[in-house]
């Protein structure tokens, strides 16, 4: 189990490295759905969609009618809450994430 949470989080420093969103786009991956609870499976038309993520990387921010950069609000690592539709799917290396504009996302989680 280790080892599939360090393989999780080197392809998700990959993807950093090779996809770096414009402006006020955010890429985040989509926490995994729960397939099993001990030896219990959960059928597919129980599972819901989660509605949380992690953000992997972020645009420098948007700009102003003036052509000044607006810094972003969030930052790489945040935990945030996702609308139930909108984003763009985007894979890399068999792993799916969503672009979205910082403006969709609904809010931070915060995990203290």
């Amino acid at each position: 189990r280790v080892w599939a949470s360090a393989r999780t989080r080197f392809s998700t420093e990959m993807a950093a490295r090779r996809l770096k969103p414009l402006f006020d786009r955010v890429l985040v991956q989509r926490a995994e759905v729960i397939q099993k609870i001990g030896s219990v499976y959960i059928p597919e038309t129980a599972q819901s969609k989660l509605s949380e993520g992690t953000v992997v990387s972020t645009g420098p921010g948007g700009r102003t009618q003036t052509g000044e950069t607006v810094k972003m609000s969030l930052k790489e690592g945040d935990k945030v809450l996702l609308p139930e539709y909108g984003g763009d799917k985007v894979e890399i290396d068999s792993v799916e994430y969503t672009l979205y504009r910082e403006g969709e996302i609904l809010g931070i989680l915060d995990t203290k």
